[in-house]
């Protein structure tokens, strides 16, 4: 069983294959979820759908970590944290009240986002062409929404211009995008702490995800000679050593 399963993960198999992209669909899909269920009032078709959802990742991380050749290290990568803090936030209405703050964080789903790029990148071209941007829109995405889950946990009861979901995520783009309309502060030294944050590490991603944008992007090609692994999209030399190179294009 063990090893059908390794395969079913690990292998390159066309089952394996499908497998895979059945779990890339079913992570997109549960962030899609996620993020849209912050911003409604809680159901019970929702609550039935986060159960069962609860159910399936928390059978998937269990077989995941079964096959994993290093598990200790597999149980303390951050992308497995951010699973299991997923995992209880699904679970936990089981046995405890249904705190409103473990919806938000269920946010920390999209860190699979680079997990799915990764697979996504292998099998089309249009995602390895556009990777650098891709990549910085995840990047730009998960900080947006685990810190306005940041910002709705520690501000709402506290602070009165953070009354839910959408206050918090008003509050961290207007300061992301530095236009700081003034209309929302955070209060106590957690709420300046976390402004702090927005405005040292959210605008640079933000200036990050522009430059990718405009800028001529790169293609990932290893030069045979000095190794250097990323190329403009038009280039016959390696601009490091100078050795020519044959990065494969669509043509004109």
């Amino acid at each position: 069983m063990k090893i059908t399963l390794a395969e079913l993960y690990n292998g390159d198999s066309p089952r394996a294959r499908r497998f895979r992209l059945a779990l890339i669909a079913l992570d997109l899909g549960s962030i899609a979820f996620f993020l849209v269920a912050s911003f409604i009032e809680p159901r019970p078709v929702i609550g039935i759908i986060e159960l069962a959802l609860g159910v399936v990742f928390a059978v998937d991380f269990a077989v995941r970590l079964m096959i994993a050749p290093r598990r200790w290290r597999f149980f303390f990568d951050f992308g497995t944290q951010a699973d299991l803090v997923v995992i209880f936030s699904l679970l936990a209405p089981l046995v405890t009240q249904n705190f409103s703050f473990l919806r938000v964080l269920r946010a920390l789903r999209l860190v699979r986002s680079y997990h799915a790029l990764a697979e996504l990148r292998g099998r089309s071209g249009w995602f390895a062409r556009n990777e650098q941007v891709l990549t910085s829109v995840i990047n730009l995405a998960v900080f947006v929404f685990v810190i306005t889950a940041l910002v709705y946990v520690f501000q709402v009861g506290r602070n009165p211009a953070i009354g839910n979901y959408i206050d918090a995520l008003y509050f961290t783009v207007a300061t992301l995008s530095t236009t700081g309309f003034g209309d929302i502060t955070l209060v106590g030294t957690s709420g300046r702490f976390l402004a702090i944050l927005i405005m040292i590490f959210g605008i640079s991603l933000f200036l990050r995800l522009a430059q990718t944008i405009f800028r001529p992007g790169k293609v990932r090609y290893s030069c045979p000679q000095c190794g250097l692994s990323r190329h403009d999209s038009d280039a016959v030399h390696c601009k490091h050593c100078g050795t020519l190179i044959h990065i494969e294009t669509e043509g004109a």
